[in-house]
């Protein structure tokens, strides 16, 4: 299990962004009077949103009802894992969370994806998500075990990175609402990532609340908007798969740290064996002692297990598999977020967008074309 190939979930975000900037605003102030009254006689040309004409008439201004963007998305993070179980040769699973302790494991890697949307009603956007992701995951992990004081120590560590390709497929909404070129937006959509190494495809859900101001700018249609605001990512926590031998872990120099990751197994539990044995009955019977005894010895024989299922995988490694499952969550949900988008005039868009603070960080650039639907 000595790779990282199991922490792509998180990958599933990066392929999941979708935020649509453009919005319905309200058009208010003395100097817009002018377009105000047009927007109120001219006839709306076009068949969505559903009410635009209503909207217009009402003193609204509509963004083109279609658009296709190209977006571009990179991220790093941390992450956390639990409820781990590994298997060798579609034998037996184990479950390591006793013995695995993980120092680090961060993922990063970005996406392309396209992303058609409409504006189905003057204030909801609709959006689908069609993507390509590449990512790595990296991980720095040791096996502990007890002795017979309880002392926990380190029996062998490993480091590695995978990479990873994915194809996305994805859905979002946009509920969003203007008034004099300010906004406020609430992007959300869900999305499935197909990985090969995965059984099936992998669910995560964005959620991304943000507010920002829009400021003409003197060229026609066209206009500078800034903003802020949050970003949430959730993701399914199960995740089950199976994976050669030799994409989970170098081979070399493997069997050497297998041979000493059981020779020290085995002198841990010849000392505990020799502390319990030099236990009076009595001192046998305290809950303490006979509570650390089936600790270490619990601990100890999962980590021989691993140790002794890596070691048989070993002399055929290359048709050995490794199954594994897992629980796995971003180490943060939320990070904050600010952009800010130039609009050439009604049909073009360009934008960008950095998230940071807490363990993740990440950019987003895209250009949107948009049109009468």
């Amino acid at each position: 299990m000595k790779n990282n190939k199991f922490l792509v979930f998180l990958f599933l975000l990066i392929s999941a962004i979708g935020f649509s900037q453009v919005y319905t605003n309200k058009v208010v102030g003395k100097k817009n009077a002018a377009l105000l009254d047009s927007l109120k006689v001219v006839e709306y040309p076009y068949a969505l949103p559903i009410w635009g004409e209503k909207a217009t008439q009402k003193g609204y201004q509509l963004p083109y009802s279609a658009g296709l963007s190209v977006n571009y998305f990179w991220q790093e993070s941390d992450l956390t894992i639990k409820n781990l179980e590994v298997g060798f040769n579609n034998g037996p699973m184990y479950n390591l969370d006793q013995i695995i302790r993980f120092n680090s494991a961060v993922a990063s890697g970005y996406a392309v994806n396209v992303r058609p949307d409409v504006w189905l009603f003057p204030f909801l956007n609709v959006y689908g998500i069609f993507g390509k992701t590449r990512m790595s995951t990296t991980i720095d992990a040791g096996v502990w075990v007890p002795d017979a004081d309880n002392n926990w120590s380190q029996v062998t560590s490993f480091k590695s990175k995978a990479d990873f390709e994915g194809t996305t497929f994805g859905l979002g909404i946009t509920p969003t609402i203007g008034v004099g070129g300010g906004w406020f937006a609430l992007d959300m959509n869900v999305a499935w990532t197909d990985i090969n190494s995965l059984d099936k495809p992998a669910m995560s859900f964005v959620f991304g609340p943000r507010l920002g101001k829009t400021f003409k700018l003197n060229k026609q249609d066209s206009n500078i908007a800034v903003w802020a605001g949050g970003f949430r990512v959730h993701l399914k926590s199960g995740t089950n798969g199976s994976l050669a031998l030799s994409d989970v872990l170098p081979l070399d120099g493997a069997q050497a740290k297998v041979d000493q990751g059981l020779a020290t197994v085995n002198d841990k539990q010849a000392q505990v064996d020799n502390w319990w044995s030099g236990l009076s009955n009595a001192e046998q019977a305290k809950p303490s002692n006979k509570a650390k005894y089936e600790t270490a010895n619990r601990a100890l024989e999962t980590a021989g297990n691993l140790l002794n299922g890596i070691d048989g995988a070993l002399s055929t490694a290359e048709t050995s598999t490794v199954q594994y499952s897992l629980e796995k969550a971003p180490k943060d949900m939320w990070n904050f977020v600010l952009g800010s988008q130039y609009q050439f005039n009604r049909h073009f868009m360009l934008r960008a967008e950095c998230g940071f603070l807490a363990s993740r960080t990440q950019f987003m650039t895209s250009l949107q074309y948009r049109f009468g639907l």
